[in-house]
């Protein structure tokens, strides 16, 4: 008879030993994040849209054989062809062509003014939330300022005092968009500086600059990254809008909202000149926005319980 091993009344059991063995948690990560992200059709959506765009702008070059500049004249307000497949503009060029490129400017006018607008508005938002007192009387009633005037008209007032070109309509775009960055970030740290680990950093002697980049800034990052992807698809509608107006992209570079203002001439003799640059401008927001939609959503602690 083989002996059987006796156990140690302090060991515990074999099937306890399985029970108390922590599963390691398949609600974390990256992965996790994406699988959350792309569980709905529309951020499906979205995703495919913005990286068809941005292959098509990338690469622009290899995808038209014609040149987004060049002006052909026996080619004036054509009709969609074989060889132009949008048609042509009031100058001949291929609309197809300076959509591709024009997707480049929408691209870089959405990164600019968001990189702006983030990390001034953050900034602030921290440091009013942290510091209080006189700093946060100011900075909040600067902030309240900006969110009373319109934003068309901020952004129409600040491009036309800097001038026309697309730099400064991103600039005048980027601080339009501090105020709301700002006043999010502001309220939450308000509440996250008043939880316990703050506390007991605060009672270790840890200086405010590290309170705020080891304990606050990590746990107000998901509503940055949710404003930051609903704020895209308002930034291109913005650039266009300058652009339509004369105060950003100047001719003869190609731009969507330039496109729609020139197209807005000849509605009647070429209704695709406005259509086309419309319709990429329409796409584009609307892929972004299912984006943003998603990212909210995966980042939504109540939905991730339920998911």
């Amino acid at each position: 008879m083989t002996a059987q091993p006796l156990n140690n009344p302090g060991d515990p059991s074999p099937e306890l030993a399985k029970v108390a063995v922590p599963a390691k948690s398949s609600r974390t990560g990256f992965r996790y994040f994406l699988r959350r992200l792309f569980k709905r059709t529309l951020p499906r959506i979205g995703a495919i849209l913005v990286l068809l765009f941005l292959i098509g702008s990338i690469f622009a070059p290899l995808l038209s054989p014609y040149d987004p500049i060049v002006q052909d004249y026996t080619a004036v307000r054509q009709p969609p062809s074989v060889e132009h497949w949008l048609g042509t503009d009031d100058l001949g060029r291929d609309m197809f062509t300076r959509i591709l490129y024009g997707g480049r400017v929408s691209i870089f006018a959405a990164i600019i003014p968001l990189l702006i607008s983030s990390t001034i508005g953050v900034t602030l938002g921290l440091i009013a939330g942290t510091v209080r007192g006189f700093a946060e009387t100011i900075i909040m009633r600067v902030m309240d300022a900006l969110l009373s005037i319109p934003s068309i008209l901020l952004m129409i007032v600040i491009a036309g005092l800097l001038g026309p070109s697309l730099i400064n309509a991103l600039i005048a775009i980027g601080v339009v968009g501090v105020a709301r960055y700002a006043r999010i970030v502001y309220s939450e740290t308000l509440s996250v500086a008043e939880r316990e680990y703050v506390l007991a950093s605060r009672s270790l002697g840890k200086s405010t600059v590290m309170i705020l980049f080891q304990d606050i800034l990590p746990n107000v990052t998901a509503p940055i990254i949710v404003i930051a992807s609903l704020s895209i698809g308002g930034i291109i509608l913005a650039e266009a809008t300058l652009s339509f107006l004369g105060l950003g992209i100047q001719p003869p570079t190609a731009s969507w909202g330039s496109m729609v203002a020139v197209g807005n001439r000849y509605l009647q003799l070429a209704p695709w000149m406005s259509l086309v640059p419309g319709a990429a401008i329409f796409l584009m927001v609307m892929a972004v926005n299912f984006l943003g939609d998603g990212v909210r959503d995966a980042l939504d602690p109540y939905l991730s319980g339920k998911l």
